[in-house]
């Protein structure tokens, strides 16, 4: 483990709030049976506004290892954006590599967010794309929801396969193959949204699978359901 820096006097009070909030997101992976053991992991943004280009911003996410059961806003940790350790007295996740990176190069995504859900990681598994044949996937993911590359854990690689396969795409999701699904979000609320909504719509499309083969939406159908949706729909 890297020996940890300082977070900057200015940050301070974000970062505090971010280990709240973190902390508090990831009792919702258990509660929505989105993993198992101590697997999967949440992170959110701390932006610097002093460095409009990103270079300043920090990462809170939590250790490697740690059971659910155990995690608070004092053991979450804190990362810079290639990864290093700036504050915690643990290791990070194994996936902060992935988070860094998805950060670095995503500078309008807040929240990242990986599961090992049972129905979303079969797909990967299969390496095959979950169709948008329900309107709760046009609105939420705007289409399919992509599969990404397969890539070890330990390095960038991941971060690397979301990236390519997200940038320019309207799903907030990707399949990473044999692997699982990893979801992003303009915060980590948002994330954790998109990862419950995933493995919801991996297992509907699934089960009607069973029963023959589901109806594609049309492409016209699709996008004005996610205009609506991302628009209009709530409250504004």
């Amino acid at each position: 483990m890297s020996t940890p820096t300082e977070v900057p006097a200015h940050l301070r009070a974000a970062v505090d709030a971010a280990k709240e909030n973190v902390a508090a997101l990831h009792a919702e992976l258990p509660r929505w049976e989105l993993v198992v053991w101590t697997a999967g992991n949440v992170s959110e943004r701390v932006r610097d506004d002093r460095t409009p280009d990103g270079s300043g911003d920090l990462l809170v996410i939590k250790p490697s290892g740690v059971s659910y059961d155990d995690i608070t806003p004092e053991s979450m940790v804190v990362c810079d954006l290639d990864g290093k350790l700036v504050e915690g007295d643990r290791s990070p996740s194994s996936d902060t590599a992935a988070h860094a990176y998805v950060y670095s190069h995503m500078p309008e995504v807040g929240g990242v967010v990986h599961t090992h859900s049972t129905y979303a990681t079969a797909w990967a598994a299969r390496a095959e794309e979950i169709p948008c044949v329900l309107t709760m996937m046009a609105d939420e993911f705007g289409g399919p929801i992509p599969v990404g590359p397969f890539a070890i854990i330990g390095d960038d690689s991941i971060g690397r396969g979301i990236v390519e396969t997200l940038r320019g795409h309207r799903s907030p999701a990707v399949l990473m193959r044999n692997h699982g699904p990893f979801t992003i979000g303009k915060d980590a609320r948002a994330a954790v949204k998109a990862a419950v909504m995933v493995e919801e719509v991996a297992r509907t499309v699934h089960v009607s699978r069973q029963l023959g083969e589901p109806l594609p939406i049309a492409q016209e159908h699709v996008d004005s359901l996610y205009a609506r949706y991302q628009n209009v729909y709530g409250q504004h």
